[in-house]
């Protein structure tokens, strides 16, 4: 049986963000294998055969395999600030929004040219529905949380996806009317929970005589922060 969990995962993904940044949270200790998406190990592939990260491989021999359920696992093992405590259904329904909703809107803005039923400008437009209501959430919070006062599993969730919206084009997103959630965003990425997780690592080979590298090791390596 394996020590501690394994966690699958591409470093630039945001579901996959999403999930290390709640199991680093919560100190849960995980072997990290870090993959090359056009070349997926078939360990994988034998766990899950969605094929696609996160993929969180438990002790017991069960697989969570859909990053939110592994933020909920994660937090029901630790919550040291109370992220679930004041979650409520507002933000649960938020996190679907952006999943369900934001995510295809952002990916046709971002790849736009595999679009061509309409501008780039257009996909943008549609993506900024749900960034005028982030927006005017963070207002009512203060600009300090999307559901409270502080931080909760929603802003965790959202943010990765929010960071690659503005990664697209940086100088728009910087100099446009969000400044709520321009604030927000930047104290994410410069949190050290945020930049623990986007170490970079070398990608995992099968079969390969390597030392894991664990979720929970704060070290020097190179950090990639591009989306």
């Amino acid at each position: 049986m394996q020590a501690t969990p394994v966690l699958y995962s591409f470093r630039r993904c945001p579901y996959a963000i999403r999930a290390r940044m709640a199991l680093k949270y919560a100190s849960i200790d995980c072997e990290l294998r870090e993959i090359v998406l056009s070349n997926k190990p078939q360990a994988m592939i034998n766990l899950s055969n969605k094929g696609t990260v996160p993929i969180l491989h438990l002790t017991d021999g069960s697989i969570i395999d859909e990053s939110l359920e592994v933020m909920l696992w994660a937090l029901e093992q630790a919550d040291p600030d109370n992220w679930l405590d004041i979650e409520n259904e507002h933000g649960r329904l938020l996190i679907k929004k952006n999943d369900q909703e934001f995510k295809q809107y952002l990916d046709k803005y971002k790849y736009f040219q595999r679009y061509p039923e309409h501008t780039q400008l257009y996909y943008r437009k549609q993506a900024e529905e749900f960034i005028e209501l982030l927006e005017n959430m963070l207002q009512e919070h203060h600009g300090l949380g999307l559901v409270s006062n502080q931080l909760s599993l929603a802003d965790v969730a959202i943010f990765p996806f929010v960071r690659q919206f503005a990664h697209v084009d940086l100088e728009w997103f910087s100099n446009s009317q969000y400044r709520n959630l321009i604030s927000w965003l930047t104290k994410f990425e410069e949190n050290e929970l945020f930049l623990a997780v986007m170490n970079k690592y070398k990608p995992w080979q099968e079969n390969e005589d390597v030392i894991p590298t664990h979720i929970n090791e704060f070290n020097n390596q190179e950090r990639e922060l591009e989306c």
